[in-house]
């Protein structure tokens, strides 16, 4: 039996960065195009004091900001009217006291609780939230990214959550999983008999998977620092996109039957471990340079001090599993790279025996999903290039392209916390992460940094506005392969 959406969302961390940015403006969308529970109620806090109406003010601004000044006056003013704000300091049991009676008061349905806070404070807001009656069958909570910094902490604050919340009514974000794109691809592989013959071992010569950013730390360098490019990009983003990509069909379309697929994934993952860190992975670090024609510093430039932390990761990574036995999965990410980019690329196996002869320039075909700056799916395939061929037939690679903005031109594009609100008010958890994966995610990961640390592995410097360090050329060149750029 499906039960009704939430009727209270409580928003920790509602002055915070990610809520003016994202989730404010998410749910005005929501609002504006009648998406949102007719009775749904959203009581904000932070620790800041002020009463309903300032809160109101600066969502209104936040709003406003992320539309041009363009929101439509009724549906904002019908946005603000459903919320509230109630200050306190999630670390002060007084505080948290009189938020739980606030909630309380407020609340006519099921509650869900958004933490978009210090992951540190997840397990003891959690735990306020059980002593004071919230954390019942009628609730749910959602997490924001990281969980954890190590497979530990990760673990603790899992334990932390699960003292109060059943695992099928904790929600972990990965936002990355609310994008069109990615959808895109699971509609791309399971809603076509075309691929999936192919997607395998016998076809399939490599996988890349390149998140690359143009942007530096830009104001968050204490906390990258503390992270990394490994830690704050590979462990959940990247991995989440590997799963999708290497999964097997799941039964149906439910948070169950999906999540489970992705967990052999993760499962599957060689470990990169030993002396195979050297071999297998590159991690590199921007110095000064120059992205879109303008002049850049460098990462510790940036920071104020020095740093070993990773800008950028490169992995040469493996799915030990029947269908992608062999197959190198290379996965990139960094900051200040040449490009702004999101893609996955599938190069397929060439073919046996060219009849056009040495001279035709044949080239494998490739399968290329591309989730920014712009959604679009492209099938590279051969042609013969036009000519009279008096010297023998020539080929040509040519794309065949599904642009998503010019096929679904009339249709909104949605942002990711559109759909993740809205999965998860309804308590719908296919798009989110299930506990099993963040953990074996962290072990495989934990994994290669133990390896840089005992092996002496440090990042490599690289000019910011280039695809990283030279040694990440050599990692895909030595096996006979090269980044697609």
């Amino acid at each position: 039996m499906t039960k009704p959406p939430a009727s209270l969302l409580v928003l920790f961390g509602a002055t915070g960065d990610l809520a003016q940015r994202m989730l404010l403006p998410s749910l005005y969308d929501l609002q504006r195009d009648g998406l949102l529970p007719s009775d749904l109620r959203i009581l904000a806090t932070s620790r800041g004091e002020m009463d309903d109406a300032a809160f109101r003010a600066i969502a209104a601004t936040a709003v406003q900001a992320q539309t041009d000044g363009k929101a439509e006056p009724r549906q904002l003013a019908a946005l603000l009217e459903r919320i509230h704000y109630h200050a306190a300091d999630s670390q002060s049991p007084e505080a948290m006291a009189g938020l739980a009676a606030r909630v309380k008061e407020l609340k006519r349905g099921d509650v869900l609780f958004h933490l978009s806070t210090a992951p540190k404070l997840y397990g003891p807001i959690c735990e306020a939230l059980g002593h004071h009656g919230l954390g019942g069958s009628d609730s749910r909570v959602l997490l924001e990214k990281p969980i954890g910094h190590d497979l530990a902490s990760a673990c603790a604050i899992n334990d932390g959550v699960a003292r109060v919340f059943d695992e099928d009514r904790v929600f972990r974000v990965d936002h990355y999983l609310g994008k069109e794109g990615v959808q895109n691809l699971l509609a791309l592989r399971f809603g076509n008999a075309l691929f999936e013959p192919l997607w395998n071992a016998r076809h399939i010569a490599q996988v890349q998977i390149t998140v690359a950013e143009t942007m530096g730390v830009e104001g968050r360098g204490d906390y990258y620092d503390h992270s990394g490019a490994m830690r704050d990009m590979l462990q959940n983003h990247m991995l989440q996109l590997l799963c999708l990509t290497a999964m097997e069909p799941p039964s149906q379309f439910d948070p169950s039957a999906v999540r489970n697929e992705k967990i052999k994934v993760l499962r599957s993952l060689r470990p990169i471990t030993g002396a195979d860190a050297a071999t297998h992975s590159v991690a590199g670090q921007y110095t000064a340079g120059a992205v879109n024609g303008r002049a850049v510093p460098g990462y510790r430039e940036e920071l104020g001090r020095d740093s070993g932390t990773e800008t950028f990761v490169a992995l040469r990574a493996h799915v030990d599993n029947w269908r992608w036995s062999g197959v190198p999965f290379y996965l990139r990410t960094g900051k200040r790279m040449a490009a702004r980019s999101t893609e996955i690329y599938l190069q397929f196996r060439a073919v046996p025996h060219s009849i056009f002869g040495a001279d035709s320039r044949a080239q494998p075909n490739a399968l290329v999903i591309r989730l920014q700056p712009e959604e679009c799916i492209s099938l590279e395939l051969m042609t013969k290039k036009p000519g009279l061929d008096r010297d023998g037939l020539k080929l040509a690679q040519v794309a065949l392209d599904l642009d998503l903005h010019d096929a679904f031109s009339a249709e909104r594009r949605r942002t990711a916390y559109e759909r993740l609100y809205l999965d998860a008010l309804e308590g719908n958890g296919t798009l989110f992460v299930r506990r099993d994966e963040t953990e074996t995610a962290w072990q495989w990961v934990d994994g290669i940094l133990d390896a840089w640390r005992h092996q002496g592995l440090t990042p490599k410097p690289y000019p910011a506005g280039t695809w990283g360090p030279s040694s990440a050329v050599s990692l895909t060149e030595r096996h006979g392969h090269s980044w697609r750029e």
